[in-house]
This record gives structure tokens, C-alpha cells and sequence, in this order.
């Protein structure tokens, strides 16, 4: 899958691209990432890509045509291109993981950081096919959802992770979010005492391990995020067994 960047600052991306255990997903172009500086496709001296709104207001609007001469190299790029072009903005999608998945399963998009007040809505109008927003705050600009993107999708590919179960057992993917992990020492010694790791984690009983991390995933869902657990009651991913134990929660 191929992912363009379009934005005003190349240089965020790099440090992403090249450490962490995404970074092989990246290098091997499971999921290629081209970045377009804006800049580049800017008139004049100062390559200007901004001016002041029209109407009044504070703040500066991306002007339309450098946005247009950098979609149209992409396009020349790669002319086969059905891939949506995409607009990180707070009135959109919220990303979830679903989101996450459709394009983990698909052929890319053309990801759009705006900048500044915002951009001009006639090249959104023309060629924004959606819009995805991290969460209900304001950032500066898209490139951070657009790198959360990319993460999220990278570790989802092929090889990308050690084990290739692990992003199975993350939150949200069944709908709940994850429960506590513990590692050595078994018994871990404080100022304020001995903090032992739960016994059913070394009874060597899988079935009973995986009960109890089903059981902490429903209690730390229900205590957080208990729309979650209504999103995945009516979704029928909760077993009779499931159900029993949210009982005892309510009764407790």
C-alpha cells in the first residue's frame, strides 16, 4: 500500500519512519510513505503557501493551487491512483480502529496535513473524499493524526510485530480495551511492601490464564469506557459467561 503526505513539514515524519518496530513495515514498503512538501509546488521567492482570509478573521487559510499542482504530481506519479485523499481536520471521523483496519486492508490514500486557520474549502470541496480527526481537541496541523495513522496501520501489517497474535490482544481490537500485563519479578519488592503478580498468570492453566484476562479486559472496559461494552453487546461479542461476570460487577 502506498501512502502520500502532503505537508509543510517533511521533516516530522523522518524520525517516525526510521525507529521504533513500525520501522519494518516502512523499510520493506509494506507501507510506503512519499512526502510532498508543499513548498515545493509553491510560486515565488518565499514560496508562499498562505494568505489571509478572505472576509476577515485571524489566522491564515493554505491557498488552493500549491495544493493543486502537489494532488496532480501524485497523480502523475502514480495515474492508476483510485486511492481517497484524506484531510486531518477536528470536524471529522474520529480515527478508531476500524478506521484503522479498512485502510490496514486497503491500497493507501493521499493524506492532506493542513496548517494554520485552515485550508481553502474549494480544494476540499473538489477532492477531500474524508475526513479523519484524533479526538475532540485542536492540534496545529495534521501531520500528528496523520503519523497515528500510519503507526496504527504499520503494525498491523505482515511481520511487523513479533508475534503475530500481539495486535489481536490490543485494545480495541474485540471492541474492549486491554487488560494489565505483568513481567519478573514475580514478586516485586517496594518501600511500601512485596507486590505479588496474580497466581493464575503462573499456574501454567492457559485456559484459566485467558478467562482472567477476558475478566480484567470486561472490568477495566466497564469501569472506563462502559459505551463500549453497550457498542459490543449489541454487536454479539459477549458470551453468556461475559455477560455473568458484568452481573457480578454491577452486584459489587
Amino acid at each position: 500500500m502506498r501512502f502520500d503526505v502532503i505537508t509543510l513539514f517533511p521533516e516530522l515524519f523522518a524520525p517516525h519512519l526510521i525507529h521504533g518496530i513500525t520501522r519494518r513495515a516502512f523499510e520493506s514498503a509494506q507501507v510506503d510513505v512519499r512526502l510532498w512538501p508543499l513548498r515545493d509546488f509553491a510560486d515565488g521567492q518565499y514560496r508562499r503557501v498562505d494568505d489571509r482570509p478572505y472576509g476577515g478573521g485571524p489566522g491564515m487559510v493554505l491557498l488552493a493551487e500549491p495544493l493543486e499542482r502537489a494532488l496532480a504530481a501524485i497523480r502523475e506519479d502514480e495515474p492508476s491512483d483510485g486511492r481517497p485523499v484524506v484531510h486531518f481536520t477536528p470536524t471529522g471521523r474520529k480515527i478508531d480502529q476500524q478506521v484503522v483496519s479498512e485502510f490496514a486492508n486497503g491500497s493507501g490514500a493521499v493524506l492532506l496535513c493542513g496548517r494554520y486557520e485552515g485550508i481553502d474549502q474549494r480544494f476540499l470541496d473538489r477532492h477531500v473524499d474524508l475526513e479523519l480527526s484524533l479526538g475532540d481537541f485542536v492540534l496545529s496541523g495534521g501531520e500528528l493524526p496523520a503519523l497515528a495513522l500510519l503507526d496504527a496501520v504499520a503494525r498491523l501489517q505482515d511481520g511487523v510485530l513479533g508475534d503475530s497474535q500481539s495486535h489481536q490482544q490490543d485494545s480495541f481490537s474485540d471492541g474492549l480495551l486491554e487488560g494489565p500485563h505483568y513481567s519478573r519479578p514475580e514478586l516485586l519488592l517496594t518501600e511500601d511492601g512485596a507486590v505479588p503478580t496474580p497466581p493464575v498468570l503462573l499456574s501454567g492453566n492457559h485456559a484459566l490464564i485467558a478467562r482472567w484476562r477476558r475478566e480484567q479486559s470486561l472490568a477495566l472496559t466497564a469501569q472506563r469506557r462502559p459505551d463500549l461494552i453497550v457498542v459490543a453487546r449489541g454487536a454479539g461479542r459477549l458470551s453468556q459467561q461475559d455477560e455473568l461476570f458484568l452481573e457480578t460487577l454491577r452486584l459489587h
